[in-house]
């Protein structure tokens, strides 16, 4: 199945003009080390200190909790502000 995974971060002003930078070197990271998923990232239209990670894969088995790519993404994050983390799977409408 097809699963996309959300982390939000809502961080504080202060650390923006370190956050963006830092945000960039972890997403390019990410992406070159893993095969299997491809992260991306998105910042609010008008609220300059939110921020959306998208983490697209395939599995046949998803834990609740995340993926070890998820997962390490949050733990770092946290330092940073508020996250909030979604889970969800692609419908099949075939």
């Amino acid at each position: 199945m097809k699963v996309l995974e959300i982390i939000e971060l809502r961080s504080v002003s202060k650390q923006l003009n370190f956050l963006k930078p830092e945000l960039n070197s972890l997403i390019n990271k990410l992406n070159k080390e893993s095969n299997d998923c491809t992260v991306k990232i998105y910042s609010h239209l008008h609220v300059d200190t939110d921020f959306s990670l998208h983490l697209h894969y395939d599995s046949n088995k998803t834990d609740i909790n995340g993926s070890p790519i998820g997962l390490q993404i949050i733990s770092i994050l946290k330092e940073f502000g508020l996250t909030y983390h979604h889970m969800w799977c692609e419908l099949n409408t075939q």
